[in-house]
């Protein structure tokens, strides 16, 4: 497996991945796939890779930046990561994870938020703080990974994509 930028030619195979892989969610709205159009559109996606296995790629992870308290700063959301149903669970999304992060590092983030599964994500060292919100609301499967400097403390908002 080879992980990479995404390109141009791949955004319909990112689509379609992206959908199957949400539709059996109970938790999805069914529109993963359109918020990262709507992101890539807005130019927001500031990292977007694929995983690649035999020249077909079989997933994919979105960063984009996020705000606290309103005010700009060099933070991101990770989000969403999909893979192909039937090569879930081989450990292609936690490839996905850890490169992504990388990434956002090689970028001079100072960390990274999203909205998961604590006991999945935690591998990674995600955890959940309480003084860190998103929409004004302390959800438990919020979490937050510091990068560089102190975890802020504030309401986090996303794209406005995430809203529409």
């Amino acid at each position: 497996m080879h992980i990479r930028d995404e390109r141009p030619e791949d955004v319909q195979t990112i689509y379609e991945i992206t959908q199957a892989a949400f539709k059996p969610m109970p938790y999805s709205q069914g529109d993963e796939q359109d918020l990262i159009n709507a992101l890539r559109a807005d130019g927001a996606l500031a990292v977007s890779l694929v995983a690649e296995r035999d020249a077909e790629i079989i997933g994919h992870i979105a960063f984009s930046r996020v705000t606290i308290d309103n005010q700009p700063g060099n933070w991101f959301v990770l989000g969403p990561v999909s893979v192909k149903p039937g090569l879930q669970s081989l450990g292609i999304g936690s490839a996905l994870i850890r490169e992504g992060i990388e990434r956002i590092k090689a970028l001079k983030a100072d960390g990274c938020v999203l909205l998961g599964y604590p006991a999945y994500y935690g591998r990674f060292g995600f955890a959940h703080d309480p003084q860190l919100t998103c929409n004004s609301e302390a959800h438990p499967y919020f979490q937050q990974l510091t990068l560089r400097g102190a975890t802020p403390k504030g309401d986090v908002r996303y794209h406005p994509a995430f809203y529409a």
